[in-house]
């Protein structure tokens, strides 16, 4: 399992009223670091071919992160099967190492041309194990 790593710190455009991050800016997060793994580790020739799709996401909101904190945002890719693929996101504060919001999220391999599911080559699953 092949672990991509991203520090953040937090802004003023990040939190909500109550001054702590905006859960709507976790989801964000969880999609960016996605969309970065991504990008660092597909080739060219894979990037022109092929997209993803989210299909379901799940996240558990477990502490909070407020302004000038630095958090890691961690990111894995569970396994993939048939046309999906689940990856995991994990955002720790980066001084105590505690866990602030776990995500799972199930994503489509899909076709450019088509812009329909084809399953999921062994040189794209290759790219995170």
């Amino acid at each position: 399992m092949q672990i991509f790593e991203k520090t953040i710190t937090v802004a003023q455009e990040d939190l909500d009223q109550l001054n702590h991050v905006n859960n709507v800016r976790y989801v964000q997060w969880v999609q960016d670091i996605a969309e970065a793994h991504w990008m660092l580790r597909a080739p060219k020739q894979i990037l022109d071919n092929y997209f993803w799709v989210l299909v379901r996401h799940t996240i558990d909101y477990k502490n909070q992160a407020v302004l000038g904190d630095i958090l890691k945002l961690k990111t894995y890719v569970l396994n993939s099967e048939g046309v999906t693929s689940v990856r995991m996101v994990e955002i720790f504060n980066a001084s105590t190492n505690r866990l602030l919001v776990k995500s799972e999220t199930k994503w489509c391999f899909m076709d450019k041309k088509t812009y329909r599911p084809t399953r999921i080559l062994a040189e794209v699953a290759n790219l995170f194990d």
